[in-house]
């Protein structure tokens, strides 16, 4: 048995969004929800569809030299932690998006249709 010792961190949507603007931004989003495209219907500009369930058998495929952003539905539910908790047990740098993509739509902020 092992412990892990780190906060979940959350990072707010206006950082996020500034550093995507940066032809050489450290960030990655990682849309995180565990559903096909036709049910989630759009998700942030530029993001990654990367589901929690499968995160775990790709991390071989990230670049540890990325900050990796992760978000789900809502502030209310656990794909998110589930997720950034995966990649910060692997020695990844991340983060939980506050407000999830709710609240990314909620501030009129980009996203793409699916």
């Amino acid at each position: 048995m092992f412990n892990l010792n780190f906060t979940i961190c959350h990072i707010d949507h206006f950082t996020v969004l500034e550093n995507l603007k940066k032809e050489d931004s450290p960030y990655v989003i990682l849309d995180v929800r565990n559903a096909p495209a036709q049910v989630k219907k759009d998700q942030i500009k530029g993001a990654i569809a990367m589901p929690a369930k499968d995160l775990a058998n790709h991390l071989a495929d990230l670049d540890k030299s990325k900050i990796y952003v992760v978000y789900d539905w809502n502030g209310g539910t656990i794909l998110g932690k589930a997720a950034l908790l995966t990649l910060l047990s692997a020695g990844f740098e991340g983060y939980e998006l506050a407000g999830a993509i709710e609240g990314w739509k909620g501030m009129n902020l980009p996203v793409e249709t699916l």
